[in-house]
């Protein structure tokens, strides 16, 4: 899980509906060979037009399309495939968390990211590129390929709606929160923010209003109604009235 903390992976602007799309082939029970051949067929006019470089930037975003919902690294197997239950059942609305965790689950850099807007919004209410970009390369290191890949992610935002543009040039403000209030579907997010986490522990509080999870609004739940939703999570009292959850480690 540590390696996975270190990389950047999520190198490029991916839309919404681009995974949306992705995960209606994975449930319809597409093999990746049709799925790929179906993504190129839907970017080939949208993404790197006329290009020919072998790992241009179409490949790249499906390489990340097909790594978030179907070929994930191993320890997040079972929360893709409790991920893909949820958006068979939930809302349409509401798809947008799922694919939040499961991006974030996978590519905790999008997360990292995330982290320090929502720090930003929550502090000053905007947040500027700039200061996401310090705080960014502090933690990942001052690379080019940081620089770059924090850009598209801060743009992926724009794209989802969960940021918009401000009357200055490179100021973002928060879009209006999206609640949350299904059990099963705030366990998983729970648990996806877990997996996006270098210790896979954290207080309730913090994973319920983390500023990795800035665009929702989530419901205060108990840490019962957590694990009786997720049978991957676990409780701990901590103190008298603090709860830590945390994930179940295998053959528990």
């Amino acid at each position: 899980m540590n390696k996975r903390m270190n990389q950047i992976g999520f190198s490029q602007r991916v839309r919404l509906e681009w995974f949306e799309q992705t995960a209606n082939l994975v449930m319809a029970g597409n093999d990746r060979t049709v799925v790929n051949e179906t993504l190129q067929n839907l970017l080939q006019d949208k993404v790197s037009v006329g290009g020919q470089a072998e790992r241009g930037n179409r490949e790249k975003i499906i390489t990340i399309l097909l790594k978030t919902w179907m070929t994930p690294p191993k320890e997040l197997e079972s929360l893709r495939i409790a991920g893909l239950d949820l958006l068979k059942r939930i809302p349409r609305k509401n798809h947008m968390v799922v694919h939040w965790g499961m991006v974030s689950a996978v590519y905790p850099f999008w997360a990292g990211v995330a982290v320090q807007v929502g720090r930003l919004l929550r502090l000053q209410g905007t947040a500027a590129a700039a200061h996401v970009q310090r705080r960014v390369r502090e933690q990942y290191g001052e690379r080019e390929t940081v620089h770059r890949a924090a850009r598209r992610v801060l743009r992926s935002f724009l794209d989802w709606g969960v940021l918009q543009e401000t009357d200055q040039k490179g100021i973002y403000k928060g879009s209006k929160e999206f609640p949350i209030d299904d059990a099963d579907l705030i366990a998983w997010i729970v648990e996806a923010s877990l997996h996006a986490r270098p210790n896979p522990s954290s207080p309730l509080h913090d994973l319920l209003s983390g500023p990795s999870l800035f665009p929702f609004k989530i419901k205060t739940v108990h840490a019962e109604t957590l694990a009786a939703a997720s049978p991957r999570l676990d409780i701990l009292r901590h103190g008298m009235d603090e709860d830590l959850v945390m994930l179940k480690e295998k053959g528990n």
